[in-house]
């Protein structure tokens, strides 16, 4: 728990600085993420980090809040569509330092295989803080995206493929189909240079390139065709075209060609 707190404190630390610069106007700038601006990603962050922080703390609350949910999603949506929009970049940028500081002290003092609740299926605190990075990192993306910046990889990318990893079969059941059960092989190059891998190494479908190319696709940033990924075998190609790490109902990636950033 103190490796996965520390480093998502670093993930927040890192969009954060790029956020540090912005002016009133590049708040309100267009993401590549549907209609959302680079406020919205903010508001969407600091929201979702409340109750993460609930989740972590009191399971019960959270759960009677997801009843609330399932009984009216549509105002769900609505309170998703206004919470925070009132806020300046100023109160925007307080309002998700205060929700961070509560998720990592609700996280820190959890053990690692404790059951929490949320929108998808239940998942243990150590899934919930892995959950939390990808989400600052995959909503980062969307902003990086906008401001046309280059970030660097770092080695919490592992955080993301394990997780790109280990949705494989909640990307199926998500949709209501079966999970295939061919097992897939995963090697990809961490930005030290080291492999990271997952799956039988004799499997037939594999998947092979950058760290950051897989989590890119597995996050919904990118469409495999437009990485360095190497992919052989039919299910390893339709779950890269499949592929959703997030929770929530099942959402199409990008099409071939529409996030690329020059």
């Amino acid at each position: 728990m103190e490796t996965i707190c520390n480093d998502l404190r670093d993930e927040y630390a890192e969009l954060e600085s790029v956020l540090a610069g912005l002016d009133e106007g590049q708040w309100e700038m267009q993401t590549p993420f549907g209609n959302w601006r680079i406020k919205d990603e903010i508001r969407h962050l600091a929201y979702f980090d409340d109750r993460a922080a609930l989740a972590a703390a009191d399971a019960e609350a959270f759960r009677r809040h997801l009843g609330e949910v399932l009984d009216d999603f549509e105002a769900f949506e609505n309170l998703l569509a206004e919470v925070g929009r009132e806020f300046t970049p100023g109160q925007l940028m307080q309002w998700w330092r205060d929700k961070r500081e509560l998720v990592l002290a609700a996280l820190a003092k959890c053990s690692r295989r404790d059951r929490v609740p949320w929108y998808g299926p239940s998942m243990s605190v150590l899934s919930l803080a892995t959950s939390r990075l990808m989400e600052t990192w995959a909503h980062g993306q969307d902003v990086f995206d906008a401001l046309r910046l280059r970030r660097t990889p770092t080695h919490r990318l592992r955080h993301i493929a394990h997780m790109g990893v280990k949705t494989f079969g909640w990307t199926y059941a998500n949709r209501g189909l079966q999970v295939p059960e061919e097992p897939v092989r995963v090697e990809v190059t961490a930005p030290s240079g080291d492999l990271w891998a997952w799956g039988p190494e004799d499997a037939e479908n594999r998947i092979l390139g950058p760290s950051e190319d897989f989590c890119l696709v597995v996050c919904q940033c990118r469409h495999v065709d437009d990485t360095a990924l190497e992919v052989a075998g039919e299910i390893a190609r339709d779950w890269m075209e499949k592929a959703q790490c997030f929770a929530g109902p099942p959402k199409d990636g990008p099409r071939p060609g529409e996030r690329v950033i020059e």
